[in-house]
């Protein structure tokens, strides 16, 4: 990891602290409530992998099937950064997680409890020039505020067109946190997505399965997790004014809970428009 940014509460909720890696996609590294961490570590990971801390998502959260989309009559081509399964097979190559997990962003304010930073959403370093219409070509930028209170963790994330003279785009956003597999877990969503044999939503809502998933879900209600005996542990609700999330649960160290504006592959099955008056903005709330 590279140098962090650690936030500090004392209150009547214990002692917290997060600590924020900007330069590794401006994630939560951790956070600790009374000596107890909360998040995967990175271990031996690549600083920049997916598979550790709380990091946002955006211009698009999860997968955008083949990296392919098409916006006013223009198809569109992603890069493609995860092979699901063995890797060989074409149709299970996708652009995953946006293009600001794993960049550096711009520490704007930092106090205390608070950090506010910044990312464009372009990647001139990534992209394919002799393709006309490879990568992220519209610009934008995102940004996220961290602020640490006496119980909780408050995040507000959002994309918005750099200037009014540019061009909208498709957009979705999201944080992808990765807990420590917590005893227990209640979560009762509204519906589910139906995936296909990639694992990918169809865009039909069906019924709720039983766990152990790696689904979309609509839901508006909080999701806990709790650690520990029950009223003698930790317990922390998560909530967010998004209306779709992710959950991952099926390794044995973790569990992924992870609100998204809009489904996985959202730019073809329920595409959003961010304009220069329209920005999208979200917020996530983790309590204990």
């Amino acid at each position: 990891m590279s140098e962090l940014i650690t936030l500090v509460v004392d209150g009547r909720h214990g002692h917290a602290s997060v600590d924020i890696d900007p330069a590794a996609g401006c994630r939560v590294a951790q956070i600790t409530v009374d000596g107890h961490p909360l998040l995967v570590d990175p271990g031996a990971r690549d600083p920049q992998s997916v598979m550790w801390g709380a990091y946002p998502m955006a211009p698009w959260a999860g997968r955008i099937r083949h990296g392919q989309f098409r916006l006013f009559g223009v198809d569109r081509e992603l890069e493609l950064n995860t092979e699901d399964g063995d890797g060989n097979d074409p149709n299970r190559r996708h652009a995953l997680h946006g293009t600001v997990f794993d960049r550096a962003w711009t520490v704007e304010t930092a106090t205390a409890t608070t950090v506010t930073a910044s990312c464009p959403l372009a990647a001139p370093e990534r992209s394919t020039p002799s393709l006309r219409h490879f990568g992220w070509t519209f610009g934008g930028t995102a940004h996220q505020t961290l602020e640490l209170l006496d119980g909780q963790l408050c995040c507000h994330l959002s994309i918005e067109v750099d200037h009014e003279d540019h061009a909208p785009f498709l957009g979705e956003v999201g944080w992808h946190p990765w807990f420590r597999t917590p005893d227990a877990l209640s979560f009762h969503p509204d519906a589910m997505y139906e995936r296909d044999e990639v694992g990918l939503p169809t865009g039909r809502l069906v019924e709720p399965a039983p766990a152990p998933w790696d689904d979309c879900f609509v839901n508006t209600a909080p999701v806990t997790l709790h650690y520990g005996e029950p009223d003698l542990g930790l317990t922390l609700t998560l909530s967010s004014d998004c209306d779709h999330w992710v959950i991952y649960s099926t390794p044995d160290d973790a569990i992924c809970c992870e609100p998204q504006s809009g489904p996985p592959d959202a730019f073809n099955i329920r595409p959003r428009l961010v304009t220069h008056t329209h920005p999208l903005r979200r917020t996530m709330n983790i309590a204990w």
